[in-house]
């Protein structure tokens, strides 16, 4: 990726609020941006197993969608969501999370958007988004 890339990157992770609550960032290599959620207390849920907060996995998910958006899609305002689904596949564990979104269909309004996360090993998600977004107009 660019440096273009990366300000934009930047530029939409340090204009979300609630970006920063989670403490979630973001890391380039190449094409690929691989959004990182750092295990903190504050973001568990259920303390006997302990597990993440169900609504801080999809926030994780959709942050992530919208992050890959502004790369793709470089925008002065953030995309809205329109619609999106999460799968909960199994418990967010007491570790930092990983997400890569895939942008499986980019037009000139609408973008459909599928997001995966994992933890230890990327061929096991534990929670998956599928989604579509309105394309800010300004560029």
């Amino acid at each position: 990726m660019s440096d273009d890339a990366a300000q934009q990157l930047e530029t939409f992770l340090q204009r979300v609020p609630y970006v920063r609550f989670l403490g979630m960032h973001a890391e380039l290599a190449g094409d690929e941006m691989t959004a990182v959620l750092p295990f903190a207390d504050h973001l568990v849920g259920n303390t006997f197993l302990p597990a993440l907060h169900g609504g801080v996995i999809g926030a994780f998910l959709e942050m992530t969608a919208l992050a890959q958006l502004s790369i793709a899609q470089p925008s002065a305002r953030v995309h809205k969501t329109i619609d999106i689904t999460i799968e909960y596949l199994r418990p967010g564990r007491a570790l930092t999370s990983y997400a890569r979104a895939d942008l499986r269909k980019v037009g000139r309004r609408i973008a459909n958007v599928h997001v995966e996360a994992w933890q230890d090993d990327r061929s096991q998600p534990f929670a998956a988004l599928r989604g579509h977004f309105l394309l800010s107009s300004d560029s």
